[in-house]
């Protein structure tokens, strides 16, 4: 059977479901995940949006794209709080979810267990191109798991990597295109 958007929306409903958007820096993750909340809304599902505090980059109070799209959103310490906040809702929306803490995949599946949506955006891999935080397990567990990519800036193909520009060896480095630029393997493995 070829996927249906609608008839998925409809099993969520019913069930509960995981759905990750994955990719590297640029390649429209958070963007495809307001996208997914904003149809929710439309048809008038109960919505509750979170993201970690760590993320100040744009707002504190809502997720932004780096188009500057932007939807309201709850900024938490920690993964166990979106099972209090989002316990009385129908989808459930989390960007940059590989800031969270390693219960994220456990919360998750809580939520889905109780019949909720739940839709998580975040980056699967880190700058040295190894998996990132909770996304792996996240992967793991969802129905739907959908990759982005984003143009490498090197060749201009189909990029996945998400290239450090600036000498800083920190797992998380909060920055946009002064930190970091998308590239494809061919050209994120020739300057390693």
């Amino acid at each position: 059977m070829l996927f249906n958007e609608h008839n998925f929306k409809r099993r969520a409903e019913l069930g509960g479901s995981i759905e990750v958007i994955c990719g590297s820096m640029f390649s429209g993750k958070t963007e495809e995940l307001i996208r997914r909340l904003r149809r929710a809304q439309i048809a008038r599902l109960n919505v509750e949006i979170f993201k970690p505090k760590t993320d100040t980059r744009y707002d504190e109070n809502s997720v932004v794209s780096h188009d500057l799209n932007s939807i309201q959103s709850t900024s938490l310490e920690n993964a166990a709080s979106i099972l209090l906040l989002g316990a009385n809702t129908e989808v459930v929306g989390i960007d940059e979810a590989q800031f969270f803490d390693d219960e994220l995949p456990d919360v998750c599946n809580k939520l889905a267990n109780r019949g909720i949506r739940v839709i998580i955006a975040g980056l699967d891999m880190d700058f040295q191109g190894k998996p990132f935080g909770p996304m792996p397990a996240l992967m793991s567990i969802a129905e739907m798991v959908t990759k982005v990519h984003a143009v490498c800036v090197q060749c201009g193909g189909a990029a996945s990597y998400s290239y450090r520009t600036v000498a800083n060896e920190s797992k998380i480095l909060l920055g946009e295109k002064e930190s970091y630029e998308p590239r494809c393997r061919a050209c994120y493995n020739s300057n390693q």
